[in-house]
């Protein structure tokens, strides 16, 4: 991606005006285009292959996040997303970090996790012990399911057996295959690869094999990102920076400490992930379940994200959080749109998504806390709601905008105030 030297601000530019710029800054194909446009997006034959019962598509808006610079490359972030002020909100933060360097990130390793359940077993710790001992036999096994992906650097790494004691059916063992999936989700490869292992297991223990399925609490499979904010950028209005700063830490602080703080302060987090993981045809749902579990691994449910004051007075936050996902494989190769955005972002992997989309998780949970801790959450996001209620009051194209500034001057973002600005103005023309 080119610098971002602006003549005309992105959003005021009209939607193809938009798209133009972007394959100005990002030599971004006339197809890719088409796709993102969704001029030639998913195809109702193709989508008929994805999922069952097919009688359309469905269509969500698709923006672009600006000014992200992670890892010392400018990557254009394509988001799906229906909610306003994420997008704008998720920009700006990256705006103000370039000053910085930007985020900077990485990842572990790319391994995922099966796990097989043995029930029905008179001695847990031998059989516990039987299944070490054949560990090598069984991930021998287990790498003959996807001779591909072994080629690809990828394949089962290790096995571990757990012995839960306290459950509503009593003890029992818990297998765990540890098996990188390299840049695929891994749903797949890993779930065919316990499935072979169940019967062995059931000869080498004498147990009764039950569940054999992928875990989505990737714990060995995190995303990590890190952020510096300048303490004078931060300033704005009547807020100075210092102030801004500390009202960042002290609303960070409270997630920390309250589970029910956290919980939206982590969903703020999702906000910025989501809508990447929607764009690029990923299991947003694995990876909020991942995520949310992580967040409660210590026994009790926290902030995914950390902010503090570092040596030079200025604003520091870090975000670790599990990301399964691929850039092969699934509906990542399926949707036009999905492969355009890879394309787009000049992702090569799927460590480096994994890269991209922690850090606009993070800007995003630093725009949501600067907002709470300065003008309120609702200031920022009034005006950019007041235009979806305005079209949903069935305002004209030519009152839309006056009927938005009417609506955030009276401070009642309301359908019911809308149709009533609007039955009143109609009144009026026919007077």
């Amino acid at each position: 991606m080119t610098s971002i030297k602006e003549t005309r601000k992105f959003y005021n530019l009209s939607p193809p005006e938009r798209l133009e710029r972007l394959r100005t800054e990002t030599k971004l194909s006339a197809a890719d285009a088409a796709a993102l446009s969704g001029e030639d997006g998913l195809s109702i034959d193709a989508a008929d292959h994805m999922i069952e019962n097919v009688i359309g598509t469905f269509s969500l808006p698709l923006g672009i996040a600006r000014y992200f610079r992670v890892n010392g490359r400018d990557v254009p972030v394509p988001m799906v997303v229906e909610e306003p002020s994420i997008v704008a909100g998720a920009s700006f933060m990256a705006k103000l970090a370039r000053a910085t360097g930007g985020f900077f990130a990485r990842t572990t390793s790319s391994e995922m996790i099966g796990q097989i359940q043995v029930l029905d077993l008179d001695d847990l710790p031998s059989a516990r012990l039987k299944l070490l001992a054949e560990k090598d036999a069984l991930l021998a096994e287990a790498a003959r399911v996807d001779p591909v992906l072994i080629k690809l650097g990828g394949g089962p790494r290790d096995l571990e057996v757990r012995i839960i004691t306290a459950s509503p059916i009593g003890p029992f063992l818990v297998v765990h295959l540890v098996y990188d999936v390299v840049d695929a989700m891994g749903a797949n490869a890993v779930n065919t690869a316990v499935e072979r292992l169940a019967p062995k297991i059931e000869r080498i223990t004498g147990g009764r094999v039950l569940l054999r399925i992928l875990s989505n609490l990737a714990d060995r499979r995190l995303a990590q990102a890190r952020v510096t904010i300048r303490t004078a950028a931060l300033a704005f209005d009547d807020f100075n920076g210092e102030q801004v700063r500390d009202g960042i830490i002290q609303a960070w602080a409270f997630a920390a400490a309250d589970p029910y703080r956290a919980a939206t302060h982590n969903k703020g987090i999702m906000n910025g992930v989501d809508p990447v993981l929607i764009a690029t045809g990923n299991d947003w749902r694995a990876v909020e379940a991942g995520a949310h579990a992580f967040a409660a691994r210590s026994g009790r449910y926290t902030s995914l994200s950390t902010w503090s004051v570092d040596s030079s007075g200025d604003l520091a936050g870090t975000l670790e959080m599990p990301l399964a996902i691929g850039t092969v494989g699934g509906a990542t190769r399926v949707h036009p749109g999905a492969q355009a955005s890879l394309r787009l972002m000049g992702v090569d992997s799927a460590a480096e998504l994994a890269e991209v989309i922690v850090s606009v998780g993070l800007a995003q949970n630093l725009a949501a806390l600067r907002a709470l801790a300065t003008e309120g959450i609702q200031r920022g996001h009034m005006s950019l709601h007041a235009r979806q209620v305005a079209i949903a009051a069935g305002a004209r194209d030519d009152q839309i905008d006056a009927l938005v500034e009417r609506l955030v001057v009276d401070k009642m973002v309301r359908i019911d105030h809308a149709v009533a600005i609007l039955e009143e103005w109609n009144g009026e023309e026919h007077d």
